[in-house]
């Protein structure tokens, strides 16, 4: 057996109380998700909130926050089709987006707060994200709600807690146009209160990388920032 195969063996037979009680944590999440995500035609998302602009065909949302689809002409040869081409491609801001974990040691082990949040994309629909995942769109409110929990805590983390990793990385270039986001690690005093309701888990760095062996349970934020542990 090789050498890689024995660690991933070691991971996959681990069995102990937190890995349980976090695997069936977000499987009961996922079997209990009340939304219904349904695909309709496109024609039908634009009803006033969402709409294509007679100038340029963009999608845009009324506010101008969030995102919108663009096209874009790629002329190129480096690519399989040897030659150029056109795309439609989602754009949302060089920089709209933030990730990331409030983190806590204790016993000698490092934990970070995860949630188990619906996307109407997701597969699954409820994946282990970041204890924050927004657009500055959200963080502004500019959808007229509320203010995303936990925010003070990367909006100010000199008073909230200890920032110790704060980087803009580039995000999937096939589909978002010079997207990046800004992924944080924040430490924060293991007696710090933090109200916290049964979408949130204090889950241990060792846990969360033992569940990347499992489909379809962690989000691509939560890898990102799993690789910098």
């Amino acid at each position: 057996m090789k050498p890689v195969d024995i660690i991933i063996k070691q991971h996959l037979l681990v069995d102990d109380a937190e890995y349980n009680s976090i695997l069936f944590w977000i499987l009961e999440k996922q079997r209990n998700c009340m939304a219904e995500v349904e695909r309709i035609d496109l024609k039908n998302v634009l009803d006033g909130t969402w709409f294509q602009s007679c100038q340029s065909g963009d999608i845009k949302h009324i506010s101008g926050e969030f995102f919108k689809i663009i096209g874009v002409n790629v002329q190129t040869d480096l690519r399989e089709s040897g030659k150029g081409w056109k795309q439609p491609m989602i754009d949302q801001g060089t920089e709209s987006s933030l990730a990331g974990f409030l983190c806590k040691q204790e016993n000698d082990k490092i934990y970070c707060l995860v949630e188990a949040k619906f996307e109407p994309g997701n597969y699954g629909k409820v994946l282990i994200s970041p204890s924050i995942q927004v657009t500055y769109s959200n963080l502004s409110q500019a959808h007229g709600g509320r203010k995303p929990k936990f925010s003070e805590f990367f909006e100010n983390e000199s008073k909230f807690g200890r920032c110790i990793y704060s980087q803009w990385l580039p995000e999937d270039g096939g589909r978002f146009y010079l997207k990046r986001v800004k992924y944080m690690i924040v430490a924060i005093n293991k007696t710090t209160n933090l109200d916290i309701d049964d979408n949130f888990r204090w889950v241990s760095v060792n846990t969360l990388k033992r569940l990347l062996y499992k489909d379809n349970l962690i989000n691509p934020h939560v890898r990102s920032l799993l690789a910098l542990f």
